[in-house]
C-alpha cells in the first residue's frame, strides 16, 4: 500500500523559458473564462485585469448553475467552502511576493479518490462518507505548493472501477450527466472530472487512468487528457484499483494546460517506489515541446483494429489523419500491431487488476479513521445490510465477487505480471522500432458518449485503451471533431516511455490546426464571463 502519514513530497514551482514566453505572447485582448489556457490568464493576473478571488468566483457561478440545477450535470461531491478564502489569501501572497508558478490561484477539481485532509475522500462509495484521511495525496500537495485553488471533489465510478451502463455512478454521488448531452454517460470512472473540466467548472481536473478512466472520459466529453508513463507520477494517497496500472491523470480544455500541469506533478516521490525509474526523465517545464510545426517530419502510424464501429467516430478520424498529412506528418496507414499482443492486451490487465484489488483497497482502508470499514470484506458487510439502504446493488455484487479472485501466488497473476506484460511492451516496441513511429494513433473511444441506460455505456474493451497501461507507456487524448448529432470525438497519441513532451508537441500542433474541441451547448457561457481585457 503507498500511504505515508508524514509525506516527502516537495512542493515544485516551475516557470521557465518556454512558459515565460507563452504569458509574454498574449495580447491582452478580452478572455472567454471556458477557452482561456493558463498562460492566458496568468498574463490577466500579471497585468491586474483578474484575481483569483474573481476567477474562483466565476467558476463557482458556473457549478450553481448547471451542476444541481439547469441540466443537472452531478459532478460535484464535495464543494470546498474554504476555495475563495484560498484565493483571497493567494491574490494576497501574489501582491506581496509575486506568484509561486503557474497554478497560482488557478482553481483545479479532484476525482473524490484523492486524499485531501481538509475534505472527505469516499472514492464514491456510501460506507466511506465523511471519512477524511490523515493528509494529501502527493499529487494535492504539490498542487497546494504551486497554489492551486482545490475547488471541490468530483464524481467518478464508485471506487473508481468502471460501472458498464452506469457508468459515471457511485452510491454516494449518483449519476453524473454529460454535458453535451445529459442522457449520456461521461464515463468511467474519471466520469466527474471529465464532465466538471467540460462544463467549465473549473480550469483544470485530476483524474485517475488504471486502465482507460483518464482518457475514455476525455474522449466522450471532449477534452485533451493525458495518461502518463507508469510512475511519472506519484500513487502516493490515491484509493488504489490496481497499483501495477493505477496512475493519476490530468484533463482539461486544452493540450497547454496539460503541460504546464504535468512540469509541477512529474517527480520522484519517496512514498511511491515506481517513481524511482522517473529520476532525471521527468521536466518541470513540458510547455517549452508546445509549438506549431510539431507534426512536421514526425512519422504516425494509424491502428485501423479500432476503426469500423462508429461512421460517425470513423468520419471523424478520417479527416484528422488527412489533416495531419497536412501538417507535414508521415502518416504510416495502416500500423501492423501483431494479433497475440492485441489478443493478450485485455486479459493481462484483468488477471492482474482481479488479483490486487482485495488487498491492495484492505491496505488503503487500514489507515482511515476509526468508525470506517478496515477491510473490503467489512465493507461488503455493511452495504449487505439492509439499514444502509446502499444505493448501488449492482456494485455489491462486482465487490463480492472480487473477494473471492486469485492470489498474488497464483501462477495465473505470476504469468500475467511478467510474461504478459513484457510480452505487450516488446510487441509495442518492435512496432515503434520497424516503422520508426513517434506515435500510435487511434480513436481513443470507437463510438462516441453512450445513453446512461444502454449496456454498452462503460465499455473498453473493444478500444485500444488497455495498451497503455499493460505496457506502461504514455497516452494523450486531443478533441479531433464532432459527430453530426453533436458528440465529441478524441484522437490518442499512444508513445513509447518517458516521450510526453514529444506526445504534448505533436497534440498541441494539431490541436492549434484543428479548434475542434466545443463547449457543450447544455453548459453555455453565462453573463459576465468575459475577461476584460484592461
Amino acid at each position: 500500500m503507498i500511504h505515508a502519514l508524514s509525506r516527502l513530497c516537495p512542493g515544485r514551482r516551475p516557470l521557465a523559458g518556454a512558459l515565460a514566453l507563452l504569458l509574454t505572447a498574449a495580447t491582452g485582448a478580452a478572455l472567454d473564462l471556458t477557452s482561456a489556457t493558463i498562460p492566458e490568464l496568468n498574463a490577466a493576473l500579471a497585468a491586474g485585469r483578474l484575481t483569483s478571488e474573481q476567477l474562483t468566483t466565476l467558476y463557482l457561478r458556473r457549478i450553481a448553475a448547471y451542476d444541481k440545477q439547469g441540466p443537472e450535470i452531478n459532478a460535484v461531491i464535495t464543494l470546498n467552502l474554504d476555495a475563495l478564502a484560498a484565493a483571497r489569501a493567494l491574490d494576497a501572497e501574489r501582491r506581496s511576493r509575486g506568484p509561486r508558478g503557474p497554478l497560482h490561484g488557478i482553481p483545479v477539481v479532484l476525482k473524490d479518490n484523492y486524499d485531501t485532509v481538509d475534505l472527505p475522500t469516499t472514492a464514491g462509495c456510501q460506507m466511506l462518507e465523511g471519512s477524511v484521511p490523515p493528509d494529501d495525496a502527493c499529487l494535492v500537495h504539490r498542487l497546494r505548493a504551486a497554489g492551486a485553488v482545490i475547488l471541490a471533489k468530483v464524481n467518478l465510478s464508485e471506487l473508481a472501477s468502471d460501472g458498464g451502463a452506469a457508468s459515471g455512478y457511485s452510491s454516494l454521488g449518483g449519476q453524473t450527466r454529460n454535458p453535451h448531452d445529459p442522457t449520456r454517460a461521461p464515463a468511467g470512472s474519471s466520469g466527474g472530472t471529465g464532465a466538471a473540466v467540460a462544463a467549465a467548472f473549473a480550469q483544470l481536473g485530476l483524474g485517475t487512468d488504471t486502465s482507460s478512466s483518464v482518457r475514455a472520459p476525455c474522449s466522450v466529453n471532449g477534452l485533451a487528457g493525458l495518461r502518463p508513463t507508469l510512475g511519472l507520477l506519484s500513487r502516493d494517497g490515491i484509493v488504489p484499483l490496481s497499483l501495477s496500472f493505477d496512475t493519476g491523470g490530468p484533463m482539461a480544455r486544452s493540450v497547454t494546460d496539460l503541460a504546464v500541469v504535468l512540469g509541477v506533478l512529474a517527480g520522484v516521490d519517496p512514498a511511491d517506489p515506481a517513481t524511482a525509474a522517473s529520476a532525471g526523465r521527468g521536466e518541470a517545464d513540458y510547455t517549452a515541446h508546445l509549438r506549431r510545426g510539431a507534426l512536421r517530419g514526425a512519422r504516425l502510424g494509424v491502428a485501423r483494429e479500432f476503426f469500423g464501429r462508429d461512421p460517425g467516430t470513423d468520419r471523424v478520424m478520417e479527416l484528422a489523419i488527412v489533416r495531419l498529412r497536412e501538417l507535414g506528418a508521415t502518416v504510416v496507414d495502416p500500423v501492423r500491431l501483431p494479433a497475440y499482443a492485441l489478443a493478450a492486451r485485455a486479459g493481462v490487465y484483468k488477471t492482474i487488476r482481479s488479483a490486487e484489488f482485495p488487498g491492495q483497497l484492505d491496505a488503503y482502508l487500514a489507515t482511515l479513521r476509526p468508525g470506517y470499514p478496515r477491510t473490503l470484506a467489512e465493507l461488503i458487510a455493511r452495504a449487505e445490510d439492509p439499514a444502509a439502504a446502499y444505493r448501488s446493488p449492482w456494485k455489491l455484487r462486482s465487490l463480492k465477487g472480487g473477494v473471492a479472485t486469485i492470489a498474488l501466488d497464483d501462477p495465473e497473476y505470476r504469468t500475467a505480471q511478467h510474461e504478459g506484460r513484457a510480452l505487450v511492451r516488446a510487441a509495442l516496441e518492435g512496432v515503434f522500432a520497424r516503422d520508426r513511429l513517434d506515435a500510435i494513433l487511434y480513436p481513443t473511444l470507437p463510438r462516441p458518449a453512450a445513453k446512461i441506460d444502454a449496456p454498452e455505456a462503460g465499455g473498453t474493451d473493444e478500444s485500444a485503451l488497455h495498451l497503455a497501461p499493460v505496457a506502461g507507456f504514455p497516452d494523450l487524448v486531443v478533441p479531433a471533431g464532432m459527430t453530426h448529432d453533436g458528440l465529441p470525438v478524441t484522437i490518442s497519441f499512444l508513445g513509447l516511455p518517458y516521450t510526453e513532451g514529444r506526445l504534448l508537441g505533436l497534440g498541441y500542433d494539431f490541436e492549434q490546426a484543428t479548434q475542434a474541441r466545443r463547449l457543450p451547448r447544455f453548459t453555455p457561457r453565462l453573463a459576465g464571463e468575459e475577461i476584460a481585457d484592461r
